[in-house]
Formats: C-alpha cells, structure tokens, sequence
C-alpha cells in the first residue's frame, strides 16, 4: 500500500520482522540516502525530500517500529539504540540498501547512525547528523522522567499527549502552527505508538553515544553536522565540541532554527545534506 504525500514524495510500506514498516521516500534512481528519525516520526524530514530528490537522492525516510506509521512495537530492550540499529540493518536489507550507504540522523536517530557506523553494521559511506545527540547531552529532561516505571505507570493517555504537544511546540521553533502541531503529535493518539515511544525514552543511554567517540575519532568517513542555532534541547556547544574532536567533519550552522531545522529552513538544511551526500 502506498500513498502520494506531496507531488513527489511516496509513503510506502515493506515488511519487516513480520510487521509493516512505514517510510517516505521519492521514487527516482540515484544514490541512496537513509533518514532515522528520533523521538519523533518521518515527519521531520518531509520538508527537505523532494528537495533531496530534486538534487538526485533517493530519499529513505522511515518509521521506526513502533513509531510513526510503521506497525509493531517496542520493549526496553527493543527500543536500546543498538537493537534499533539491527532493525534498521534488517530494513535497509529489505529494500536492498546494503551497498555503501549515506545515513542521516536527527535526535536519537543520530545515535543510531553513529551506532551503524562505528560497528559496521552497514557500509556507511557518509554521515549526516542533524541536532543529533552526542556526548552525554541526552535524555533531556522533557522524556527523561519516563525513565521512570512508576511515573510511565502513573501517565494517562492526555497528560502523554500534553508533554508531547510543549515538546513539539518547542522544537518547531518558529515554524510551530498548529496545522503542524497537530500532524507531528498524530501518532501518539494510538496507545501502541505511546507504549513505543516511552519503551524508546525508557531505553534512552548515553553510554552508547560516549562509548563511540574513540571509534568516531579514528573513523575516516566524512561526516557533517547540520544545526538549528537555537535548539534548546541539543545545544549547539555539543556540535561545536563534536566538529572540533572528530575528524573528518564538518559543521553547517543553521540560524534562527531550533531542533527541528528541516521546518525552519528546509531549503538550507537540504542543501547541505544534498551536497554533502553528492559530492
């Protein structure tokens, strides 16, 4: 089953683990470019993919299971970033993406990418992180308290739903509407989905991002940072500190955008990924 989203980017479905996983994309040849979402859907990257095609890349946006539009569900040991890593191998392995590969990743997508290329879990040709966590500069405080099994236990469906509606307001910056608001907090009316995504905080470690800095410092895959100036849940300073330890990087600051950069400067934030998976 597929859908048409906007005049050129697809919403499509394989099948992976035994359940559907959801992912955007735009149907061209070209050279491949895989998108991981974090604690939030595909939808972040919808405004850069037509402009990623247009420059031609085969966009690859997908769900992670559980999450967004794909089906499943997570558990706290499904939802640790080296398990999502495996299922992300086994979804590009159904698409056929095993060649060398450009991933990006936003949020904890981008721990998930790190974690794909500092264990050869895919041949990662270059990596794009966008606001992504590094360091120890996660889980933030917002989802950090559903690392709590008795505050989880104790969460109703509308109170899940408010902290996701400030923490989206919040990251969409100047770009929040309320059109938009709505279409990012969509999949949490499914209570799989909600149980997915506190499984996914739950899970949340930075060991796994501290534990790859010195594979990251002897890794010679090129490697950009794509940054919204003002996010005020990844801060800049751990972009910073990143471009200036790990080689073969490069940062692209993105002004007056916050954690969501693709909605407040699509077209910034799709040039540099475009030239940077194309050069």
């Amino acid at each position: 089953m597929s859908e048409i989203i906007e005049s050129t980017v697809l919403r499509t479905e394989v099948e992976v683990d035994g359940a559907p996983a959801s992912y955007l994309t735009v149907e061209r040849d070209g050279p491949a470019v895989l998108l991981l979402h974090g604690t939030y859907w595909s939808r972040v990257w919808l405004p850069v993919l037509g402009r990623l095609g247009a420059a031609g890349l085969r966009p690859v946006a997908v769900d992670l299971p559980g999450l967004g539009r794909s089906g499943g569900e997570l558990t706290l040991e499904t939802g640790t970033v080296p398990a999502l890593a495996d299922w992300v191998t086994r979804f590009a392995s159904t698409l056929g993406l095993d060649g060398p590969i450009a991933v990006a990743g936003h949020d904890i997508g981008g721990a998930v990418a790190q974690h794909l290329l500092v264990h050869d879990r895919l041949a990662v040709s270059r990596l794009a992180l966008v606001n992504s966590v590094t360091y120890d500069s996660w889980p933030v405080s917002s989802v950090a308290r559903f690392r709590d099994p008795e505050a989880v236990a104790a969460t109703t469906a509308d109170e899940l739903l408010t902290a996701r509606r400030r923490a989206v307001t919040q990251a969409l910056a100047g770009a929040a509407t309320e059109r938009r608001i709505t279409e990012y907090l969509s999949p949490w009316t499914d209570a799989r989905v909600r149980r997915s995504w506190m499984a996914m905080v739950g899970a949340a470690d930075n060991r796994y991002t501290r534990d790859a800095v010195p594979a990251l410092r002897r890794n010679a895959t090129p490697k950009l940072l794509v940054w919204g100036e003002d996010d005020d849940f990844q801060q800049v300073t751990y972009a910073e500190r990143f471009a200036a330890e790990i080689p073969h990087t490069t940062l692209v600051r993105v002004p007056d955008a916050g954690h969501i950069p693709t909605e407040n400067a699509p077209g910034p934030v799709a040039r540099a990924l475009a030239d940077f998976c194309t050069a």
